[in-house]
């Protein structure tokens, strides 16, 4: 099995990863185009990060519908309920299995979500 590495970051790391069938999407984080953290609360934080989710997906060929594993770092576990108001717009049909923390992030952030997909390469 081979692996590609799709995309590139300021930091030392790939946005997606093929390896075989599964495609790794590393921890996105709400930062817009131009690299800055989008204004705003939970709601628009994990609007971005979905946004940069798809993003990364698609330069591996991957969807929204092909995620089947999202790990969740939330800065406040009091976010929780808003954050699952937009994180469901994002999968309103039969939702990945996830996992959600509260974790101290590594930037000023509320949101970092990291995801694996499933696509088969053939058929």
């Amino acid at each position: 099995m081979s692996k590609q590495c799709f995309g590139s970051a300021h930091v030392p790391l790939s946005p997606a990863v093929r390896a075989g069938d599964f495609v790794y999407v590393s921890g996105q984080v709400p930062v817009d185009a131009s690299g800055r953290v989008v204004a705003g609360g939970i709601a628009e934080q994990t609007e971005q990060v979905m946004r940069n989710i798809e993003a990364a997906l698609a330069l591996a060929g991957c969807a929204l519908e092909d995620v089947i594993k999202t790990q969740v770092f939330l800065e406040d576990a009091r976010d929780f309920a808003a954050f699952n108001q937009v994180y469901a717009k994002f999968f309103p049909t039969d939702p990945p299995a996830r996992t959600t923390v509260e974790a101290r992030l590594m930037i000023d952030i509320k949101v970092e979500i990291e995801a694996i997909a499933y696509k088969p390469l053939r058929g």
